[in-house]
């Protein structure tokens, strides 16, 4: 039995108004129909319905955890999202496995890398990315509190960092120096590869703050501004879609502020990334740890023509990431 697992027959058991369902996607929660009997609902194959009994479920006082594929809750079952649930603001909570990068082998069907633009594009939603395990559980428990409709896209990964402090709603984990020259700015699956490339340049001399957002929505504004006002250049890395994610979040809330910061981007711009395993697809996309340090790098030579040495040039990929990861 998962940690995950684990955290969700315990939160039932302290409230019996919850109730889990799916839609014939049991991966990450396949003890837990033994454990909670008739509070665990698989509708089958059809995420709409999954969405409407949730709908329901909600309106007649149940607090739903839905758990389906994030390509398909998100895309196949938009409209029900959008009408049933974020109309009503009801307290779902929506559980998308394999978002982003970690669809792993499937090709582009299967890829949700527009899912966060989708939802955090519905009033009151809640979208949220947890940066490891620890912080999955952590964000169940804050979305059953906030109250209101959440997305999380599913990560149970290993420890990205040691964290510091509460979880908390709208809040970012600060990880590093705040007043670094350079800020990288991400979430989920990719702290870790962030961090691992904080690592990596502070090897070169550059002095790296990582953002861990935690959440897209509520965008945690004021670390944002705080960092803006004296970042060099703010880093956003994200697997999704340039439009309408973590960057498409961070323009509006600097460009309302009229604030201005040199940002680049380090995602999938407006293309699909090629089937792969996960390794091999964090470096066809530029996402791994070295090569965002090497994306970086590249940057900063662009900008005031100082030299770094080349201790994260592309064939020394491999080594490096094995000797810090």
């Amino acid at each position: 039995m998962t940690l995950y697992e684990e955290h969700l027959i315990r939160v039932a058991e302290t409230d019996d108004r919850i109730i889990v369902l799916t839609a014939e996607n049991r991966a990450a929660i396949r003890t837990l129909p033994g454990k909670l009997g008739s509070r665990f609902i698989d509708v089958g194959i059809c995420e709409q319905t999954l969405l409407g009994v949730a709908a329901g479920l909600a309106q007649r006082g149940r607090r739903p955890i839905v758990h389906a594929l994030a390509a398909f809750l998100t895309m196949r079952g938009f409209e029900f999202i959008r009408t049933d649930i974020g109309i009503g603001r009801l307290p779902v909570i929506l559980v998308g496995g394999v978002p982003g990068l970690l669809s792993d082998g499937n090709g582009p069907t299967h890829q949700a890398v527009e899912d966060i633009g989708l939802m955090r594009g519905i009033p009151g939603m809640s979208v949220v990315a947890p940066a490891d395990q620890a912080e999955l559980t952590a964000s169940v428990s804050a979305a059953l509190d906030f109250g209101g409709p959440c997305y999380l896209r599913y990560y149970d990964g290993p420890k990205a960092v040691e964290h510091q402090g509460e979880y908390r709603f709208g809040k970012a984990e600060i990880i590093g120096n705040r007043a670094a020259p350079v800020i990288i700015a991400t979430y989920g699956l990719l702290v870790a590869q962030a961090v691992l490339a904080q690592r990596l340049l502070q090897l070169q001399g550059v002095d790296v703050c990582v953002l861990n957002m935690r959440t897209v929505a509520p965008l945690d504004e004021r670390i944002l501004m705080l960092t803006a006002e004296q970042a060099k250049l703010l880093v956003v890395v994200e697997d999704h879609f340039q439009i309408g994610g973590l960057f498409s979040a961070i323009a509006e809330c600097f460009t309302l502020a009229s604030v201005s910061v040199p940002v680049l981007a380090i995602n999938l711009k407006h293309d699909w990334f090629a089937a792969g395993m996960l390794d091999s697809a964090l470096k066809a996309t530029n996402l791994s740890g070295a090569c965002i340090a090497e994306t970086i790098v590249a940057q900063l030579e662009n900008m005031d023509g100082k030299h770094y040495t080349s201790a994260v040039k592309l064939p020394l990929h491999r080594s490096i990431e094995c000797d810090l990861g």
